[in-house]
């Protein structure tokens, strides 16, 4: 018997996928380039692929399933939150980079936002399981 799909189970999926564009980044705003660069940067985009795959499969199935309203509304409020923190941590990046427009590479502001990225879904998830676990 197949288990019920969670929201938890969903943001944690999501988590994977941002360290993935964040690696796969990475791999392409290097300074130098090594060899095994290659066999990560397929590695992570064959891993990434299939797990989207696996992802809007369980996405499809959670979607079937009785929703849970009070974890729904828990997501929407973390996506609320999520979303202020973003675009205050972006509106900073921005200023930054003017700021400091000689001596900051477009390099460190791509580092800049993948780790916006992953940090975004990190902060999404222990909010998101706070909230639940906590009933509110």
């Amino acid at each position: 018997m197949d288990r019920k799909v969670t929201l938890r189970e969903l943001l944690i999926a999501r988590i994977v996928l941002a360290i993935c564009i964040a690696v796969y980044y990475w791999c392409w705003a290097r300074n130098g380039w090594e060899s095994y660069f290659s066999s990560i940067q397929t590695t992570i985009a064959i891993f990434a692929f299939l797990f989207f795959c696996f992802l809007g499969v369980r996405e499809r199935k959670y979607k079937k399933e009785v929703v849970d309203e009070m974890a729904a509304a828990n997501l929407k409020r973390c996506d609320s939150v999520c979303y202020k923190i973003t675009k205050v941590l972006i509106v900073c990046i921005g200023f930054l980079s003017a700021i400091l427009r000689f001596d900051i590479s477009s390099e460190v502001i791509g580092y800049l936002l993948m780790g916006v990225l992953v940090l975004t879904s990190i902060i999404r998830t222990i909010l998101f399981c706070y909230l639940d676990a906590k009933g509110a």
